[in-house]
């Protein structure tokens, strides 16, 4: 095969993010990943990826497109952008995408998520991804499959072998399980939408010295990590928990929780009460950018919305991060990383008709760092701007680039280790 240029694999998403800094009037030279490798698949054996993809008892699955060189070129055009807007945040994409499934010992499980919580389940037509990492999804779960189960999973690919996978899909998330049909690309079913989408809805202000101040209301890893990044780059970071609702990365987590929160202010208010929302409204006066990873609804029936924001004080920014982005039909749909990454066609597959999950819950460390982007972008041209970033469309986005279409191998050496071979 004839080599191509290493650095044609970010070129795809370096577009991307000059369009996101365009939007804001900055003319950014964003650096291509020059640590590229020829192959992608080897790239992302290297990175330790590839040996967390595929079935627990068979060899590991690659990908075939340019997924690590990708998120390695999102993190090049953060350190430029952070070191336009306060201090310059390097970050290491490889340790973005595998540092939790190494520090929770993960191991690949084919269709089940790294984490246990995600399933495939075959439908008439095609897959669907269906969801449960919290306590409360067994409780609306009967409403899905009709009677109460100890063991979901049988039950639900029963449902598959009598209904759509879009029918599923919209079953789940009616009672707030999250759930997502597989996207075909060659059926052009993926997202149609931008990663991140600007949308002006403020007044931009000249750019000061003085450290934003940024009140951070997402939770889990895609919301904590844009936040960790702003905070590294300089800002006065505040995170606000509900104590009916705490971060479950608290307890599922604890390692990165701790590790994405450390050196930030952290502030319980009760969101049901009038004096936690006349304190949390106090706190929003202060605040010049904000952090959510909620439905659209869910703050706005606490009276919080972009549009307000933003538009009674020049030069603040709005991040919201969600499954499908804020406007559409599944604008109120609930997502996590892993059935994201499936709705944005970012899976591997073990056979032709077999898909497995990639990584670990790849749309949340995809999506944190594309709304980190995406904010910086707003504070370096002066504010006003709503980030709307969709978790869907950021995976779908890992996905376009050059393939390699070389013959590819994996398979055991002498002493019993996996080995990628091009």
């Amino acid at each position: 095969m004839a080599p191509r240029e290493s650095n044609s694999h970010s070129l795809v998403v370096n577009s991307e993010l000059t369009r996101l800094t365009a939007a804001v009037g900055l003319v950014v030279d964003l650096p291509e990943n020059g640590e590229a490798k020829e192959c992608p698949i080897l790239e992302f054996a290297a990175s330790g990826a590839m040996w967390i993809t595929g079935p627990s008892d068979g060899a590991p699955v690659g990908v075939d497109f340019p997924l690590i060189s990708h998120i390695g070129a999102v993190c090049n055009g953060i350190s430029v952008l952070s070191s336009l807007a306060g201090s310059q945040v390097e970050l290491d994409p490889i340790q973005v995408v595998c540092e939790r499934a190494a520090e929770r010992s993960f191991r690949r499980r084919g269709q089940t998520s790294a984490n246990g919580s995600c399933r495939f389940i075959r439908c008439t037509d095609k897959w669907m991804a269906c969801n449960l990492p919290r306590s409360v999804d067994m409780e609306l779960l009967p409403a899905v499959v009709g009677t109460v189960v100890d063991d979901p999973w049988p039950v639900l690919s029963q449902m598959g072998q009598r209904c759509t996978a879009d029918d599923l899909v919209e079953r789940a998330q009616l009672v707030g399980i999250a759930a997502a049909t597989l996207a075909s690309e060659s059926a052009g079913e993926e997202p149609k939408r931008s990663a991140v989408e600007l949308v002006r809805m403020g007044e931009s202000t000249p750019r000061t010295d003085r450290r934003p101040r940024i009140v951070d209301f997402s939770a889990m890893w895609a919301g904590p990590l844009c936040m960790h990044v702003l905070g590294r780059c300089g800002a006065e970071v505040v995170t606000v928990e509900d104590p009916t609702r705490p971060d479950g990365a608290r307890v599922g987590d604890p390692m990165m929780y701790e590790r994405l929160h450390r050196g930030h202010n952290l502030v319980s208010i009760s969101f049901s009460t009038s004096e936690g929302r006349r304190e949390l409204h106090q706190l929003l006066e202060q605040a010049d950018v904000v952090i959510e990873s909620s439905r659209p609804r869910a703050l706005a029936q606490l009276g919080l919305s972009p549009e307000r924001f933003l538009s009674e004080r020049p030069g603040r920014s709005w991040v919201s991060i969600t499954g499908y982005g804020r406007n559409g039909p599944r604008s109120n749909y609930v997502a996590f990383g892993d059935d994201a990454a499936v709705s944005g066609s970012l899976v591997a597959w073990s056979d032709p008709d077999t898909p497995v999950f990639c990584a670990d819950a790849l749309a949340d460390p995809i999506s944190g760092l594309m709304a980190a982007f995406g904010a910086l972008s707003s504070l370096s041209g002066g504010g006003g701007f709503l980030v709307d970033v969709s978790m869907s469309a950021a995976s779908a986005l890992m996905r376009r680039g050059p393939r390699c279409d070389g013959d590819h191998r994996v398979q055991k050496d002498s002493s019993g280790r996996w080995v990628a071979s091009h």
